[in-house]
């Protein structure tokens, strides 16, 4: 059984090192891939030393992932946000879904007292519906990954979209171990403020809205385009 860790990246150096340095005690069971939308910062240069390999594919989350599936090795797909640690024993802890597909648990780091309230019903919320967000760390076996066509082509909401096919298959191997992943965007919008506007872009997106206007939005933090 072989591991995959895939890390889309887009001007991360801020970031890059404080993810892939806890992942060099376990190279010996997965391969590191950074899949970089065509950073402008240092990223690549940082990263380079600390993963297997470097691709460079078209921006976009979910484009980026893809094909740094396409030119992975692994049995198990682990899908890692750069501003996102895993727990030190991620691997063990993932190999009992070997054939399945789940996430972690996540705390959110940052001063906001109100990131633990958010981290809380981020994980209920999950267990309940049996989606998960990118920022949980997704983790898949290569057949399954596959066997949906991989994450969607689309500019936000590729996480929930292939949670969506994915738990048509077989439900989520949720582990309760949690990866550490950054309050910035909370901090930088304001925590009322990015709770409403997550939920209101997850709703217009069940609604039937583009993904481009949602990605629009996200990135801005507005609640309405122009």
């Amino acid at each position: 059984m072989y591991f995959s860790i895939i890390i889309p990246t887009f001007n991360e150096a801020d970031n890059i090192a404080a993810c892939l340095l806890p992942l060099q005690n376990i190279r010996n069971q997965c391969e590191i891939i950074v899949a970089d939308g065509g950073s402008l910062d240092s990223t690549i240069k940082l990263a380079q030393p600390l993963v297997d390999k470097v691709i460079i594919a078209d921006k976009g989350r979910a484009r980026q992932m893809n094909a740094g599936a396409h030119s992975a090795m692994g049995d198990i797909l682990i899908f890692l946000h750069a501003d996102t640690t895993l727990p030190k024993n991620a691997i063990d802890l993932i190999k009992p879904a070997a054939n399945r597909w789940g996430r972690f648990d996540i705390k959110l780091t940052g001063k906001p007292i109100m990131l633990k309230v958010v981290a809380f019903f981020m994980n209920w919320r999950s267990r309940l519906t049996g989606i998960a967000t990118g920022d949980q760390v997704i983790f898949v076996s290569r057949v399954l990954f596959d066997k949906v066509g991989g994450y969607p082509d689309i500019a936000l909401m590729e996480d929930i979209s292939l949670c969506t096919y994915l738990k048509q298959i077989t439900p989520p191997y949720c582990i309760a171990a949690k990866v550490f992943s950054s309050g910035r965007r909370w901090e930088k919008f304001g925590v009322l403020k990015t709770i409403l506007l997550m939920w209101s872009i997850r709703l217009r997106y069940f609604l039937g809205e583009r993904p481009d206007v949602l990605a629009r939005l996200y990135s801005t933090g507005q609640f309405w385009k122009n």
